[in-house]
């Protein structure tokens, strides 16, 4: 058996033709379905039945919950036994706690913590900025106006007057635009 079925729930026994539950024989409402090594099973069960196996149904999930549920389950199968090398968290802690240890867990745990990033970010895995998505290039420019002017000060205060002039440059460039 696979570790995460599909569940479809809710539905009345008319629906489903009056199959009947596996375990009791009574009318069956839910239908749970596995892929295991790429075959598909069917089984099914009536509410009582469905509780006692462990089977949790939620009726009228949205698709977000739905989403959110599967990429929840996918990253703590990816990350299920990994431990940072260098403070000793686990995965599994990280989940419980939903704090980091130390900078070397984003290296440890990446593949579970990807799609948790890219969830976050929508779609990105690399952090791109508080700036809202409304406010356009204008706060793309100051950003790196900023950015510029404190490398320039960093280039004259290190004497480094030819990177200090292209910085100037280009300083200049960006006003102008």
């Amino acid at each position: 058996m696979s570790e995460r079925p599909c569940v479809s729930g809710g539905r009345d026994a008319e629906s489903m033709d009056v199959e009947k539950c596996d375990k009791c024989g009574k009318p069956a409402t839910i239908l749970l379905t596995d892929v295991v090594d790429g075959k598909l099973t069917e089984r099914r069960f009536c509410q009582a039945c469905a509780a006692a196996e462990g089977v949790v149904v939620k009726t009228n999930m949205s698709l977000g919950e739905l989403l959110e549920d599967f990429v929840m389950h996918t990253s703590q199968q990816a990350g299920a036994n990994v431990t940072c090398d260098v403070c000793g968290l686990t995965f599994a802690e990280f989940r419980q706690q939903k704090l980091l240890g130390c900078p070397h867990d984003y290296d440890a745990f990446e593949p579970a913590l990807r799609p948790l990033i890219e969830g976050a970010h929508a779609g990105a895995s690399q952090h791109v900025g508080k700036a809202p998505h409304r406010s356009g290039g204008q706060q793309k420019k100051q950003n790196a106006l900023l950015r510029l002017r404190a490398d320039l000060k960093k280039a004259v205060a290190a004497e480094d007057y030819e990177k200090a002039a292209m910085l100037r440059d280009q300083i200049q460039e960006l006003e102008a635009s």
